[in-house]
């Protein structure tokens, strides 16, 4: 450990002895999120339960320039919540409270670790929910969503978790208190909610997020379409958008992942198609019947082998039972896959599943595809065999062309799960020079030391540097930030 005896006894007078982890075994169970490919044990972990706590912690690693590093509940797939550099890790896992429900403003008052589905569970009752639904929402914290701006399947009609977050309070890299946003609507002054919002912890960490509640509609259908292949199936989606639909969710599963889904879940999922198209329907309950009539439709309308409807809850269940565990379901076609989260527009679907599948042959590898198709968030899992040394880096420079192949059709490298370790690397596809410095200043405003969750996010790169400064034309006086 690098860190000092002292110090340690500084971090159990603020949390408590049975609070802090030190221990070989107990900090290596912090030492990676879901993408494993990123590893690296805190010097030690702290649990707090108050934010005043958090506070003290920040204020001490201040004073020790040690790094601080949040976790919730360690589900990300970007390897966000380790520790490369060491330090201090705070898991957010003991503040898990719902601290406020204002059915009268719609709203709830959390802290970050309440897990996502409890939320909707503790409101369902009185006919209301949370309306972002990340695929792991049954174990991610709302914090974590927070942390990454996390979408999920409904995101299409009720949009990603910055739409719902209505206020935050944070404890800045400065060690200080902060609330931003709030109840009341279009509050004055800079949106510093969206600023934090999607930020992995490099400006602060969320001790209390405020966030909308959506009242739950008076019906949904959830129809079951199936393809000879994922471009008919990707042509539905934006033939149903130009329609003027606005289904609550569109998701894609091709035949690989449909056949490791029906033996792990037995969901059902027609056997023998190219593709399924998961489309979900809610509102008021005349609009929901004509609308799944439309949507039916327009799938036979290009070619589907068949389309269903769930009868009762229990089928709609099941059939989302299988997108949810689609993750998992994988393992039965490989014991190893990188899973890609890369965005383009639901227009140019058609185009990036044809590339999809000519990166895989040129490659030799499988290819696996799952994805919001509503909103263009692809996440196609590549396959390999990491018992052949040559078959990892494969997966690696399919994984670079595609993401490349997303930028050029007006796509972004990540849709929800952030950027972290693994995706930092590539923001230079994204962004210019002066806009990848502009992002690197405004993290020294909440973080002047840069000790907060250091290595993530923003890549190594002379634009992200004090230093750097862009060639550029002359401009008026006044206009360069």
């Amino acid at each position: 450990m690098s860190l000092t005896p002292r110090f340690v006894d500084e971090m159990r007078a603020i949390v408590g002895k049975d609070a802090v982890v030190v221990s070989v075994e107990g900090r290596m169970t912090y030492e990676c999120d879901m993408h494993t490919f990123y590893k690296g044990a805190p010097d030690v972990v702290v649990l707090p339960t108050r934010t005043e706590q958090v506070r003290a912690i920040v204020q001490a690693c201040r004073r020790a320039n040690t790094p601080i590093v949040p976790r919730g509940s360690g589900t990300g797939l970007i390897g966000g919540a380790m520790a490369p550099q060491g330090g201090v890790m705070v898991s957010m896992n003991r503040m898990a409270s719902i601290l406020e429900i204002d059915y009268g403003n719609r709203c709830a008052t959390v802290q970050p670790g309440l897990i996502n589905l409890w939320l909707t569970n503790a409101v369902r009752e009185r006919g209301w929910f949370f309306a972002p639904d990340p695929s792991s929402q049954m174990v991610s914290s709302i914090g974590g969503n927070v942390s990454t701006n996390a979408g999920g399947p409904h995101c299409l009609k009720y949009g990603i978790t910055t739409n719902h977050v209505l206020g935050l309070e944070l404890v800045t890299g400065r060690g200080e208190v902060v609330r931003v946003g709030g109840k009341t609507l279009d509050r004055p002054g800079y949106d510093l909610t969206g600023v934090a919002v999607g930020s992995e912890g490099t400006f602060a960490l969320v001790t209390a997020i405020t966030v909308r509640l959506t009242h739950a509609p008076e019906a949904v259908k959830t129809v079951l379409a199936a393809f000879r292949t994922v471009i008919e199936a990707s042509q539905v989606v934006s033939a149903a958008i130009a329609a003027g639909m606005t289904p609550a969710a569109m998701e894609m599963l091709d035949e690989a992942i449909i056949r490791a889904i029906n033996a792990g879940t037995g969901a059902g999922y027609p056997e023998g198609a190219g593709a399924v198209l998961l489309i979900e329907l809610d509102g008021p309950r005349a609009e929901v019947e004509v609308q799944g009539e439309r949507a039916a439709a327009i799938c036979r309308e290009h070619g589907a082998l068949s389309v269903s409807v769930a009868r009762d809850e229990a089928e709609r269940a099941l059939l989302w039972k299988g997108r949810k565990e689609a993750a998992g379901a994988v393992g039965r076609l490989t014991a190893s896959y990188l899973l890609q989260d890369a965005v383009v527009p639901r227009s140019k679907l058609p185009h990036i599943m044809r590339e999809i599948v000519a990166i895989g042959e040129r490659y030799g590898l499988l290819i696996a595809n799952v994805f919001h198709a509503g909103d263009g968030n692809l996440h196609p899992m590549i396959c390999y065999d990491d018992t052949r040394p040559d078959e990892l880096e494969k997966a690696k420079e399919a994984n670079e062309e595609l993401l490349r192949a997303c930028i050029a059709l007006g796509g972004s490298v990540t849709g929800e799960h952030g950027m972290g370790m693994d995706k930092a690397k590539n923001l230079p596809l994204q962004y210019a020079d002066a806009d990848l410095n502009f992002m690197f200043r405004i993290r020294g405003v909440f973080d002047p030391a840069r000790l907060m969750n250091p290595g993530k996010l923003l890549p190594t790169h002379p634009a992200c540097g004090e230093g750097f400064r862009p060639q550029r034309p002359r401009l008026p006086e006044g206009t360069w930030v």
